[in-house]
């Protein structure tokens, strides 16, 4: 299993800029609200998308989706990990959690840099 990551440790790192932070449900969720700076990866790209959006395979990444029911970002953080990215973790609350902090978020679709 994932070691996990909460909410307030998520936020220092991401506002530290320390951590890639992964949208595993992706789609018109990835465009209506998404953890800030994160990058849309769901489980049938991560073979062809992870090589170019997650250069570093010891990079810290964090894996999110809707909430603790859904098993989208443990599916893309396994596949990950099985890619040998070493420093993979899963935010189990996700968003929703994440907005009803009054956390921000931001929404639109994934430029790449």
């Amino acid at each position: 299993m994932t070691e996990l990551i909460g909410r307030d440790e998520l936020k220092a790192a991401i506002d530290s800029g320390t951590v890639t932070v992964v949208d595993a449900l992706g789609g018109m969720y990835y465009e209506q609200q998404h953890l800030p700076g994160a990058l849309p990866l769901v489980e049938a790209d991560v073979a062809a998308q992870a090589p170019s959006l997650l250069p570093d395979k010891a990079a810290a990444i964090v894996t999110y989706c809707s909430n603790e029911t859904c098993p989208n970002s443990q599916a893309v953080a396994n596949l990950l990990t099985a890619a040998g990215y070493s420093n993979v973790r899963k935010y189990r609350e996700g968003i929703q959690d994440w907005v009803e902090a009054g956390l921000p978020v931001e929404s639109g679709l994934f430029a790449p840099a």
